[in-house]
């Protein structure tokens, strides 16, 4: 068989074994990212009145979690790209396991900070880790369906926080539920036993010389440098248009309608399972009519929607219209796998994965201070308004920066 015939024929195979648990670990180890940012938006009012920390505390230990994750973004990416995506997908778990278990031994504010910081380190490495994993793993008419699964990875994790934190909170509180934490070391013990590396990483592994900083091969020429400014562009839009409105959407619909807290928190959780669907539909979407396509449909209908949702009123209206504005606002994250995987070698794909997305993230972290300083200047709707506005630079950037690479082999 000729290497094209070898190619075609084992990505019309059906996945393996090896395959769907590099998918279930990759999918877990996110899950775990959403779980934890949730409980611990739950839990602080009850570890400030226990700690006597400040308001400025308190809201540190949400901001230094999300520093650590970026920072273990792009150190745990490179770590992947030189000993590979299972061996260091193993570490990060463990890391973020040992140090959330350690959060409930915390005496003050100091120690509490330090062992959160470090939980963040490791849940900073997983996304990328886990994309690239799996990119290598699945053939590549299924690259961006599986993807995005990994991206919805992220709202499990939030929705079992959602349903589990109020009911464990009451009874074993903030220690114990920092506790709980611990339990995913248990899973880092049945990813390095059960899944195994991907043969493209091991085979690229064996026939490479000498290797270049991970980090380098981002800017290798002016096309990979071009795209690597687009993908920044698109994950730093997308975060932002999602904290920006996660962060804030409880407090417009209480105090510019006048919801209960109950009803705010339903009407929100409504939108979150829209994010959830449009993910799902992201993935469909790429592998069929390719990337660029996908991205592009998403980035106009957020544009359309969150313009909308501004200028919506009635309750009915307004739960509908937030489902749908959520398929479309976070429904990229279903795409990010796929598209990173397809344009950076495998000697950079978990590096490329990690540091584009996390750059995102840090820009994303500006988005409930944009909205916020918008919202008490002007009103929600105009900061609404703006946030529609920025998803017209993500069109820009596809159009111009982006490559179409699907059903590309993988370098």
């Amino acid at each position: 068989m000729t290497s094209v015939s070898r190619s075609a024929a084992a990505d019309s195979a059906p996945p393996s074994r090896h395959a769907l648990q590099a998918l279930l670990a990759s999918v877990l180890g996110y899950a775990m990212d959403g779980f934890d940012l949730l409980i611990l938006g739950f839990m602080l009012p009850a570890i400030a009145a226990d700690l006597h920390l400040t308001p400025a505390q308190s809201g540190a230990l949400v901001t230094w979690t999300l520093a650590g994750a970026v920072a273990g973004g792009v150190v745990f990416g490179m770590l992947s790209d030189a000993f590979g995506r299972v061996r260091v997908l193993t570490w990060t778990i463990l890391v973020f396991a040992v140090f959330t278990g350690m959060c409930a031994l915390a005496q003050g504010y100091g120690d509490l900070l330090i062992y959160r910081t470090i939980a963040g380190i490791g849940l900073g490495g997983e996304f990328g880790i886990g994309m690239a994993l799996v990119a290598e793993a699945w053939p590549a008419r299924m690259r961006a369906r599986v993807s995005s699964y990994v991206g919805l990875g992220w709202q499990l994790g939030v929705l079992a926080a959602a349903l589990i934190t109020p009911l464990l909170l009451p009874l074993i509180g903030w220690r114990g539920m920092f506790a709980v934490g611990l339990l995913p070391a248990v899973a880092s013990f049945f990813v390095r036993r059960r899944v195994a590396e991907p043969a493209l990483f091991t085979q690229r592994r064996a026939a490479a010389g000498r290797r270049d900083i991970p980090l380098k091969r981002l800017f290798d020429d002016a096309r990979t440098a071009r795209a690597s400014l687009g993908v920044i562009i698109l994950c730093s839009v997308q975060n932002f248009g999602y904290y920006g409105l996660m962060i804030w959407l409880p407090t417009y619909l209480s105090k510019t309608f006048g919801y209960s807290l109950t009803k705010s928190g339903l009407w929100t959780a409504v939108t979150v399972l829209g994010m959830a669907l449009g993910i799902w539909l992201f993935g469909l979407a790429a592998d069929r009519f390719g990337r660029k396509p996908a991205f592009l449909v998403y980035q106009f209908g957020a544009v359309a929607m969150v313009f909308v949702y501004s200028n919506l009123t009635s309750p009915a209206a307004l739960l509908v219209g937030g489902a749908v504005m959520g398929v479309f606002v976070n429904g990229m994250l279903g795409g990010y796998g796929a598209l990173i995987s397809e344009i950076y070698p495998t000697e950079a794909r978990a590096t490329a994965q990690n540091v584009l997305f996390n750059i995102g993230r840090a820009v994303g972290g500006l988005g409930p201070v944009a909205v916020g300083a918008l919202a008490a200047r002007y009103s929600f709707a105009v900061a609404l308004a703006f946030l529609a506005s920025i998803y017209l630079l993500d069109v820009v950037a596809t159009l111009f920066l982006i490559p179409e690479k699907r059903g590309a082999e993988l370098d």
